[in-house]
């Protein structure tokens, strides 16, 4: 320890701390100027895609299934309807997914 109360290691601790808050500066403005690019309208479209092929997916299986529990509940033909309709549901969901995410034909 010094008298003079002066620390050389505080100066350069100084200095280091400095230099770690430009560059986080640095950082975060670059991750600012990424993130910003990315937030534009084709994001919003995309995300707005995901959530209808999401719904088209949930709707064709479970008013699928909804269909063939009832056919199965009226016609007492348990499980063949429920599976029959099951699956055409399914189907009927990737035809529309399909038709959804392929750019029309010029």
């Amino acid at each position: 320890m010094t008298g003079n109360g002066s620390d050389p290691e505080l100066g350069s601790e100084d200095s280091r701390l400095v230099s770690l808050e430009e560059r986080l500066d640095r950082a975060e403005a670059a991750e600012a100027k990424r993130t910003a690019v990315n937030a534009g309208p084709e994001a919003d479209a995309n995300y707005r895609l995901g959530n209808r092929v999401l719904a088209e997916l949930l709707g064709g299986l479970i008013g699928g299934g909804l269909f063939g529990w009832l056919i199965d509940r009226f016609a007492d033909t348990s499980p063949w309807g429920l599976l029959v309709m099951l699956f055409l549901g399914i189907v009927v969901a990737f035809r529309n997914i399909i038709r959804l995410t392929t750019p029309p034909r010029k």
